[in-house]
């Protein structure tokens, strides 16, 4: 803080020295000259949780690389330049320290995160939206984003980040229960997935037997008609076949009975051979 401020006559030969003779010491005599910028900043962003010293230490990051990057002959004072790398450098620090739940990293999920709670009580305050709806509405105008963006966004900040290993509300540590042991599986159990697929093996096997009861055109037709994604309609095949798509429908029907015959002979076998 005690850093002299730096004329612009100064500040332009401390860059000529680092850009055209890469004299290292006039680049961190112009950075430290403007460590007063970084301080400013990084009290800005206090009101996030994390410790100004960090934010600090992470804005002069960004002090540096402007300082490396800056070029004396584009007439822009260094300051401006400087302020967006070590806001930059900042707020990437906030959004991955913030929360452990990592949130978006587009320029618009930024602004989003930033500006989220100054644009919200600006439109409370002006008291044009009615509800949570309309308001989260135009936030997501405003800023750019969807309006389930900004609903997501508001849940985050509305509460701090909860551990599913700590108990559940005020319950007792000593009770052993954690909040993670409250969540809902709805997967199948593992022998319901065991039976699943051996279920799944045998019913395939099943009616892979009982088309071979069928005749070539019966087959072609269930085939094409109930055992592939996209079914064809009746006139399609009727028209690869040579037949009225009538006819189609008869040998599609009177071949679906021969399989449901010939499945259910299958498992009653089956059913017979388990009681053995």
């Amino acid at each position: 803080m005690k850093a002299p401020f730096l004329q612009l006559e100064e500040e332009r030969a401390l860059a000529l020295r680092w850009k055209n003779e890469r004299d290292e010491k006039a680049m961190h005599e112009l950075a430290r000259a403007h460590m007063r910028l970084v301080i400013a900043l990084a009290v800005r962003f206090r009101h996030y949780g994390l410790s100004v010293p960090d934010l600090i230490q992470e804005g002069h990051i960004g002090l540096m690389e402007a300082a490396a990057r800056f070029e004396p002959e584009r007439e822009v004072r260094f300051s401006t330049y400087a302020t967006w790398w070590i806001r930059a450098s900042m707020q990437d620090y906030i959004l991955h320290n913030w929360s452990i739940v990592r949130g978006g990293t587009s320029s618009a999920q930024k602004a989003l995160f930033f500006n989220f709670r100054r644009i919200r009580a600006k439109l409370s305050r002006g008291g044009g939206a009615q509800g949570n709806r309309e308001l989260f509405s135009q936030i997501a105008s405003a800023i750019g984003v969807s309006r389930s963006d900004v609903e997501t966004m508001d849940a985050r900040l509305s509460a701090p980040d909860l551990s599913l290993n700590a108990p559940p509300g005020d319950a007792d540590r000593s009770s052993g229960a954690d909040r993670v042991e409250f969540l809902v599986d709805d997967k199948p159990l593992p022998d319901e997935l065991a039976s699943l697929a051996i279920d799944s093996g045998r019913r395939a096997d099943w009616l892979k037997e009982a088309l071979t009861s069928l005749s070539e055109r019966e087959r072609r037709i269930l085939s094409e008609r109930r055992l592939v994604d996209e079914a064809a309609t009746l006139e399609t095949l009727g028209d690869r076949l040579g037949i009225s798509k009538e006819r189609v429908r008869q040998i599609e029907c009177r071949a679906m009975e021969k399989l449901r015959l010939a499945l259910t002979k299958r498992h009653m076998e089956s059913a017979a051979e388990a009681m053995i």
